[in-house]
């Protein structure tokens, strides 16, 4: 097998969920792909980080150049609902349900020690800022993964709602366990519709 086509099968089982057979026919059927299509690909893969930018209010992700995203821009979503989630993988599971009409917070993972994932790691502070400055009371609806990490990150967020004595201006929920997955990017839809529906005050 060529060397080029070697490096290119290694780079692709690299990708998340791919293994090595799949990754050698992605290969060679990018071997044998249409010339645009290669150009176009190659292209969208060296411009991806600076065509994109965090959401100013959300930290979801959103095209360069714009400071808040489609979702946080939209006058029809509920903005006294924000959905806390771990990542923007996780925004999108929900949106895909049709059923949230909320905002949302990406806080970027999930707190980890053993994965060297600290408090200090995620967009907490910026999701207190909005909490401190909403006019009304809002719902803070606890979307975190169903796992250790989920709960430590549940718990820690909790404690330091009621340690910066921003209690009265929230009501805390969080999803009930009705999921088909530890992950919530892995749930179907009628899990994730029903974990929502079912949700508890905390």
């Amino acid at each position: 097998m060529p060397e080029a086509l070697k490096r290119l099968i290694h780079n692709i089982s690299l990708l998340p969920g791919i293994g090595e057979n799949r990754a050698t026919k992605l290969a060679f059927f990018m071997l044998w792909a249409n010339e645009n299509y290669l150009k176009e690909l190659r292209e969208n893969i060296l411009t991806i980080k600076e065509n994109t930018a965090s959401c100013e209010t959300c930290w979801s992700i959103t095209d360069a150049g714009k400071l808040s995203c489609s979702i946080c821009n939209n006058e029809n979503r509920n903005h006294s609902q924000i959905c806390v989630v771990e990542e923007y993988l996780d925004l999108l599971t929900l949106e895909q349900s049709w059923w949230y009409t909320g905002v949302y917070h990406v806080l970027g993972w999930a707190i980890s020690p053993m994965n060297w994932v600290f408090v200090g790691d995620l967009n907490f502070s910026k999701l207190f800022t909005r909490i401190q400055d909403a006019d009304n009371k809002i719902e803070i609806i606890i979307a975190t993964n169903p796992n250790l990490e989920g709960e430590a990150t549940s718990t820690f967020l909790c404690e330091e709602i009621e340690k910066r004595k921003l209690k009265h201006k929230v009501t805390l929920t969080r999803l009930s366990r009705w999921l088909s997955s530890w992950y919530i990017e892995y749930a179907d839809t009628m899990s994730l519709v029903s974990a929502m529906r079912e949700r508890k005050e905390i």
